[in-house]
């Protein structure tokens, strides 16, 4: 499955606002945000008063969104053609289906520090998923499901600072996690409202209904 592999510190100064692709050094002053909080480019920060048109609205609300869950344009386009044809709000709807999939699952627990590393773990079947493993990134989970670290897994360095670093944040409400068990369990359906970062959807479904 292709991924992005470029630098990632490009991708928050080109959309403007931090995305945390870099787990607990976006919150240091290694931050190249926080250096340079305009885009990359030889044309340095744009000039005062310059605005984007709608269409650049559009297109930088979606390119965002792609960014924070990790997913080029295919993927992120089937992705809006399920949330379309589901009832109700379909910008709501495509935003629950990209929390619902798995590598953003065993972030939110706390078992990686990015979605990108999470991606790893998935991809290398270090995560169980009710006891069977799933190597999927985007495998949609359930209300119901037990995510589980492997037991030959459970010793990585890597893992185990990420859950040292999730210990210290506020847990999402739809999921619950057992640390000393290396287990979590999706206790429902995730909403709207358990979106944490600020996007307007409205502005993605307007660029697609074109």
């Amino acid at each position: 499955m292709a991924r992005y592999t470029g630098p990632r510190c490009r991708l928050c100064r080109r959309e403007g606002e931090k995305l945390f692709l870099k787990g607990i050094r976006c919150l240091t002053k290694k931050c190249a945000f926080e250096r340079r909080p305009y885009p990359p480019g030889i044309h340095g920060p744009r000039k005062k008063g310059a605005k984007l048109t709608i269409y650049g609205m559009q297109l930088r609300e979606k390119q965002k969104v792609k960014r924070i869950y990790g997913v080029l344009e295919g993927q992120f386009r089937r992705f809006f053609e399920m949330a379309r044809k589901m009832p109700g709000n379909t910008g709501e709807n495509l935003l629950i289906l990209l929390e619902k999939r798995l590598d953003n699952v065993v972030f939110r627990m706390g078992f990686a520090h990015t979605r990108a590393q999470a991606r790893q773990f998935v991809r290398h079947g270090h995560i169980l998923v009710n006891g069977r493993k799933v190597d999927i990134p985007s495998y949609l989970v359930k209300a119901g499901d037990i995510i589980m670290v492997d037991e030959k897994f459970r010793g990585n360095y890597e893992l185990n600072s990420a859950i040292e670093f999730h210990k210290q944040l506020p847990k999402a409400d739809w999921l619950e996690v057992d640390y000393t068990n290396y287990v979590g369990k999706v206790l429902r359906e995730p909403q709207r409202v358990d979106v944490t970062h600020p996007i307007n959807e409205r502005l993605i479904v307007e660029l697609y209904s074109k």
